[in-house]
This record gives C-alpha cells, structure tokens and sequence, in this order.
C-alpha cells in the first residue's frame, strides 16, 4: 500500500510539474490549415517559448497585466499572439513584428513600405503582420497589438504530422526540430 501511494504521489507531482511548465514555459500549437504557408505547413506542432518577453501575470479579473524579468519585443520577431477582438479565449495567430512601440507605418496597397504613418504612440503596442499576405487577419485588421495579447516567440517547430496520409505514414521528418 505504502508503494502505491509513493507512487501516486510521483505521478501527480509529475503531472504538475509537467502542466506548470506547458503553462509557464512552454506551449505547443497546431497550425490548422495553410494561412501560413510558406513559413509552417498545415499539420506543424509550433513550439512557442513563454518566457522571451517575461512571464506574463494578470490582466483579467482581480490582477492587472504585467510581465516578470520583462524583455523587449524586438522588429522582425515571429510572435504567437491572441487575438485581442475574440470573444472566445485560445485563438492564437501568428504574425511577424513589423513596427515597435513609438513607430509609425505606411502601406502602399495591402505591403507594409516602412515604418512611417500611422501612429502607434502607446508603449506597449506592436504592429504585427501575416506570414502569408493572403492571410485575412493581422494588424490590417487588428489595428495595433497590446503587448499584454502577445504569448511568445515562436522558435521552432516541434514536428509535423501530414494530414492526408495515414497516422502512422504522416510523420514529416524533414519538419522535426526546424528552427525559426
């Protein structure tokens, strides 16, 4: 009996330690579909690495947003983000940071020229732009992106499962472990 409770007990402090860090360290994300190609495939597990800005805190309910050991998001960083006009929690997207807090930028149809009009004076704002121009939603749409909706830098992409092939034949191994 003494065996089966150590043995409990390290399997629930296992699976603790194991949700603490998918929560607070890292998380993997599916891409469903082909919005970002040619960057990801459809099938793609994307890890995304939750400390590169500062852990994030609060922001809903009783504690306001803030960032531990906060670091800057830097032009050109591919980023993992929330949504900030869903209603609905979990839609994350992916974009590439393309103006900083403090930069203006200019279009030229729907191709961001440099940073250079449209004001983003708030301090913690990003101009964050689709991998894939034919991808509906970035700041074209969102406008400006508060940094409290950005989750991380995405730095590589875990595996990738093809979706039309059988699941034991659907593993693409040129996909393992490509960094972005």
């Amino acid at each position: 009996m003494r065996k089966l409770l150590k043995l409990l007990l390290a399997l629930l402090v296992a699976g603790v330690l194991t949700v603490a860090f998918r929560f607070l360290v890292i998380s993997i994300y599916l891409v469903d579909g082909n919005g970002l190609e040619p960057e990801f495939q459809e099938g793609d597990r994307v890890l995304v690495n939750r400390w590169s800005y500062g852990l994030r805190t609060g922001g809903s309910g009783l504690f306001s947003y803030g960032r531990l050991c906060r670091k800057a998001v830097t032009r050109g960083d591919l980023v993992a983000y929330e949504n900030p006009l869903s209603g609905k929690h979990g839609e994350v997207l992916f974009g590439r940071v393309c103006a900083l807090p403090g930069d203006t930028v200019k279009f030229r149809g729907r191709t961001l020229l440099a940073p250079s009009l449209a004001d983003c004076a708030d301090a913690d704002c990003y101009w964050i732009k689709a991998l894939n121009d034919h991808n509906p939603v970035d700041s074209r749409q969102l406008g400006f992106v508060s940094e409290q909706f950005i989750i991380g830098r995405v730095f590589c992409v875990a595996y990738s499962l093809d979706p039309d092939q059988p699941f034991f034949s659907s593993l693409r191994r040129n996909r393992l472990f490509v960094k972005k």
